[in-house]
C-alpha cells in the first residue's frame, strides 16, 4: 500500500531497564495519539518487565524485548535471561532494528536515551533516517546536574546522534521549571530543534473500574514511591509519624510499587496491619484514579507523579532522592520556589515529628492551579500538533520522489 494511503504508525522506543517511569511517559503520549487520530497506530518497544500489566487502547500496541537492570556499579545485567550483557544488547538491537524495518513507522520517538541503552538503537536511526522518517527525541523536563550529564553525554557521543539523526527534540516540560540541556556544551544547529511542549496531563478513564480501598476511608493521602525500588526512605518515614501520632487527621494509602523488595513490601505491611488509619498496596495500573480521589500526594517528585499532582490540582509533599541523580531534587525545588507544591528534605535522621507536622499542614497548603503558568499542561496538545506536522512533512515529501522531484529536506523544528 502506498505511504499516503494506508493508516499512520508510529513507533516509540523506551529502554525501560527499571521503574515506571519512561514506560508510564511513553504509554501516554501513545493514548493520546491514538485517541488524536482514527486512522493512527502506535507501537512501543520496551524493555520493561511489567509492561503487559498495564491496559492498553485500541491501536496501541507493544513489542518486549529482554529486560535488563542496571547495578550498583552502573553496569547492567540480563534482567532473566543467563547470558552475557553483550548478547542480551545485541539481541535486542536487532528485535528493534527489525520491527522498525517491517513496520516501516512514519515517525519515531526515543525517550530520554538519544542512542538507546548501550547505542542499542543507532542501526535503527541510520535504517531510518536513509528512508527519510522523522526521528525525534523526547526528554523529561529535568535530566541531572550539568557538570554530571555533559560528561555521560560525551562518553555516549550523544551530540554528533543530536546533529545527524534527529530531527526534532521534544522537551516534555517547560524552561520556568528547568532547561535539561543547560550547561551543555551543544552547537546551535541542535538548540534550534527544541521544542518546549509543556507537560504531559493525566486524566482517568472514567467508565474504567475503580480501585477500592479495604481499610480506610475517604478522604486520604495518597503516599506513592513510583516504581519502589528505592522509595523505602519515604515509606519509612511516613510510617514513623502515624507510629508516633496515631491523632494524625487524615489516613494514608501507601503504594509500595512493584519493585520494591519483597521483604522490604513484608516488613512495611507488618508495621501499616498495626495501624488503624494507614492503607498498603503494592500496585495498581490505575493509579491516576487514586491520585484523582486523595486529598494530597506524598511523594518523590518523579516526572509521571509531578504531571498528575498538576494534573489532578493536588496538593503535594514532594520528599526527593538525591542519588544516583539530582533529578528529583531539581525539579521539586524549582517547582517548590513557583508554588506548586512543598518540598521536604530527608536529613537522614526522619525524624517523625517532622514528618507528621508536614503531614498535617499539607491539606492547608495552596492548590496548584492557584499559580498560574502559561502552557503548563499543554503538552498532549503540542505532541500530537507536531508529530502531524512531522507526518505531513514527511509524506509530502514521498509524494515529490515518487513524482520525480526531490525531496525537500524538513527543518528542524516546527
Amino acid at each position: 500500500m502506498a505511504q499516503s494511503q494506508r493508516d499512520t504508525r508510529v513507533l516509540i522506543y523506551s529502554h525501560d531497564s527499571f521503574g515506571l517511569g519512561h514506560l508510564r511517559r511513553c504509554r501516554e503520549i501513545a493514548h493520546t495519539l491514538a485517541k488524536a487520530e482514527d486512522h493512527l497506530s502506535v507501537l512501543i518497544l520496551s524493555g520493561s518487565p511489567i509492561i503487559g500489566n498495564y491496559g492498553f487502547a485500541s491501536r496501541v500496541d507493544f513489542v518486549r524485548i529482554p529486560g535488563v537492570i542496571k547495578l550498583r556499579d552502573g553496569d547492567y545485567t540480563s534482567l532473566s535471561l543467563r547470558i552475557d550483557i553483550s548478547d542480551t544488547l545485541a539481541i535486542r538491537s536487532s528485535i528493534i532494528e527489525h520491527t522498525a524495518k517491517v513496520y516501516d513507522p512514519d515517525i519515531f520517538i526515543v525517550d530520554k536515551e538519544p542512542l538507546g541503552l548501550r547505542g542499542e538503537v543507532k542501526a535503527t536511526l541510520e535504517m531510518l533516517k536513509a528512508r527519510g522518517t522523522p526521528c525525534v527525541l523526547g526528554l523529561r523536563d529535568v535530566m541531572d546536574e550539568p557538570y554530571l550529564l555533559a560528561p555521560e553525554w560525551e562518553r555516549k557521543g550523544v551530540e554528533p546522534a543530536l546533529r545527524n539523526y534527529y530531527d526534532d527534540i521534544w522537551i516534555y516540560g517547560l524552561p520556568q521549571i528547568c532547561d535539561p540541556l543547560e550547561g551543555i556544551d551543544l552547537p546551535p544547529s541542535v538548540h534550534r530543534k527544541v521544542t518546549y511542549t509543556g507537560y504531559l496531563r493525566r486524566s482517568t478513564t472514567e467508565d474504567a473500574p475503580q480501585p477500592k480501598l479495604e481499610k480506610i476511608k475517604e478522604p486520604f493521602l495518597l503516599v506513592t514511591v513510583g516504581g519502589g525500588g528505592d522509595g523505602e526512605a519515604i515509606i519509612d518515614w511516613v510510617l514513623r509519624a502515624y507510629e508516633s501520632d496515631p491523632d494524625l487527621p487524615h489516613p494514608a494509602l501507601i503504594v509500595l510499587g512493584p519493585f520494591m523488595g519483597s521483604e522490604l513490601q513484608s516488613e512495611f505491611i507488618e508495621r501499616v496491619n498495626r495501624l488503624d488509619n494507614v492503607e498498603a498496596i503494592t500496585f495498581d495500573a490505575q493509579l491516576e484514579a487514586f491520585v484523582k480521589r486523595a486529598l494530597a500526594v506524598v511523594g518523590m517528585g518523579g516526572y509521571n507523579t509531578f504531571c498528575e499532582i498538576l494534573s489532578f490540582d493536588k496538593r503535594a509533599l514532594i520528599v526527593p532522592r538525591t542519588e544516583p541523580r539530582l533529578e528529583q531534587f531539581i525539579r521539586a525545588s524549582r517547582a517548590q520556589d513557583l508554588g506548586l507544591l512543598t518540598m521536604l528534605s530527608d536529613d537522614g535522621e526522619r525524624d517523625a515529628t517532622t514528618m507528621a507536622t508536614a503531614l498535617r499542614n499539607l491539606p492547608q497548603q495552596r492548590l496548584p492551579s492557584e499559580t498560574v503558568v502559561p502552557g503548563l499542561l499543554d503538552g498532549r496538545r503540542n505532541v500530537v500538533k507536531l508529530t502531524k506536522q512531522w507526518i505531513s512533512r514527511r509524506r509530502t515529501g514521498l509524494t515529490a520522489l515518487q513524482d520525480g522531484g526531490e525531496e525537500t529536506a524538513m527543518p528542524g523544528r516546527s
